[in-house]
């Protein structure tokens, strides 16, 4: 789901999966690893990460594929997300025992060996079954294409989002016309709306909830603040750290002015999505908190990140479909792996009613999806996407953000100055370049030709 892992907020998403897989026909409890059905002739075993709202969704799209494709048995397996997942996922390809079809944060892909513990997608035959490349965004579609290969399917991409509560707002002058939040274009306009929010707070809440504690939200944050400000990491031969301290700093004094001017509370860093429940005017989350916020039936809305540095850019990931490696490879049932996840690429209107925006573009055009709300208030953040750099040790949960991710968090909590942090990161930084991938023994630019 992009996110660690958040037991309470996942039963919520659980019940609210429960709601909108149903809205669209599906059933929400489907055979999930069910016995080989009687009239398949094709086995093609699944493991993806998904759950809370996310595991029923999925889960109503497979039952769907298995009622009109009775000759191919999808042999599903949920895995623990994070690290836990993708250690098994490694090692099962590294001893030929990798299941036919996996799930992978795109982030993660240039540091999973493609060619050794990934195998490319056969294009054509994607196209057979209905997917190509110009039903993708472009910038999206290149991140999945390593050494000139496919190597990801993305389903979707997932973003940071500014949630806010309409009903808590509406007095402030906060809401438009259009029912939706007016826009920002600068900081100071920013803290100009949490003043006036603040106004309409009530006593025990903070006015905006920010996971200022939190290592990969605090990360997330840095990563699109950053690219708003035009941001660089490394060159193009991942041979040179470009990282601007400069930017940093003011990225990082922007993180911190929350918690100074005391609008986030250090003291609730973790609670964000319940105090938003409960009447905070805003908080910064993934979008798979869209279920949470709609089956407790608030009236709310929900952007991209704001553009305080006047380019719009959000952090975002993406949910991708992956071949571990097999020895060999090919016949029924790697065809059946590529027809799976074309079917489940195409049928993503329903995985959108999870809070994803869905990759597979002509999806975003149909009325249906156009109806989705708050979906079709930050769809455009397709286009604006704020992402990682290209290199092993990054993506979802990845050494990137578990060595930088405590160092943005001292800066937000203010026990670390914003510039002598920046200065950190970019030490760490040239450490990470330097260091070898322990996939295939390659630092960045020695692997740079095939990112």
């Amino acid at each position: 789901m992009g996110r660690p892992g958040l037991n309470r907020r996942q039963l919520l998403a659980g019940i609210g999966g429960l709601t909108v897989a149903g809205s669209f026909g599906f059933a929400a409890l489907g055979t999930g690893a069910d016995a080989l059905a009687s009239s398949a002739s094709t086995r093609v075993r699944y493991w993806n990460l998904f759950s809370g709202g996310d595991g029923y969704n999925m889960i109503a799209m497979l039952d769907a594929f298995r009622k009109e494709h009775p000759g191919i048995d999808v042999k599903d397996s949920t895995l623990q997300w994070g690290s836990p997942f993708y250690t098994k996922l490694a090692m099962a390809a590294a001893g030929n025992r990798a299941p036919d079809l996996g799930v992978m944060h795109l982030g993660r892909v240039t540091g999973f060996s493609p060619g050794r513990l990934l195998d490319p997608w056969d294009v054509g035959l994607l196209a057979k079954y209905g997917v190509k490349e110009a039903d993708f965004n472009p910038a999206l579609w290149k991140r999945a294409v390593i050494g000139g290969k496919l190597y990801a399917l993305p389903l979707d991409i997932h973003v940071q989002l500014c949630f806010y509560r309409k009903d808590v707002l509406k007095k402030t002058g906060l809401i438009g016309d259009d029912g939706r939040l007016v826009p920002v274009t600068s900081t100071d306009e920013w803290f100009d709306m949490l003043k006036e929010a603040k106004k309409a707070t009530r006593k025990g809440l903070q006015t905006i909830g920010l996971w200022v504690n939190d290592q990969n939200f605090q990360w997330w944050f840095f990563v699109a603040f950053y690219t708003q400000l035009g941001g660089t990491w490394f060159n193009a031969d991942n041979t040179e750290v470009t990282f601007d301290t400069d930017k940093a700093t003011q990225v990082l004094e922007f993180l911190r002015q929350h918690v100074a001017d005391g609008y986030a509370n250090p003291g609730m860093g973790s609670v964000g999505a319940e105090q938003f429940v409960n009447g905070t005017p805003f908080t910064w989350e993934g979008n798979w908190s869209v279920p949470v916020f709609s089956g407790a039936k608030l009236e709310y809305g929900a952007t991209p990140l704001p553009p305080v540095f006047g380019k719009q850019a959000t952090h975002a990931e993406s949910h991708s479909f992956v071949l571990p490696h097999q020895a060999g490879r090919g016949g029924a049932t790697n065809e059946g792996a590529h027809q799976l996840a074309a079917y489940v690429v195409k049928h993503a209107r329903q995985w959108a009613a999870g809070g994803h925006i869905p990759a597979y573009t002509p999806t975003l055009s149909t009325a249906a999806y156009k109806k989705l709300s708050p979906q079709n208030e930050y769809v455009s953040a397709m286009d604006h996407q704020a992402n990682e750099p290209k290199v092993w040790f990054a993506g979802s949960t990845g050494i990137l953000a578990q060595r930088i991710g405590p160092i943005v968090v001292s800066s937000t909590l203010g026990s670390a100055r914003p510039q002598a942090v920046a200065r950190r990161m970019k030490g760490v930084l040239a450490q990470l370049l330097a260091m070898k991938n322990p996939m295939d023994g390659k630092t960045a630019a020695q692997g740079g030709a095939a990112a």
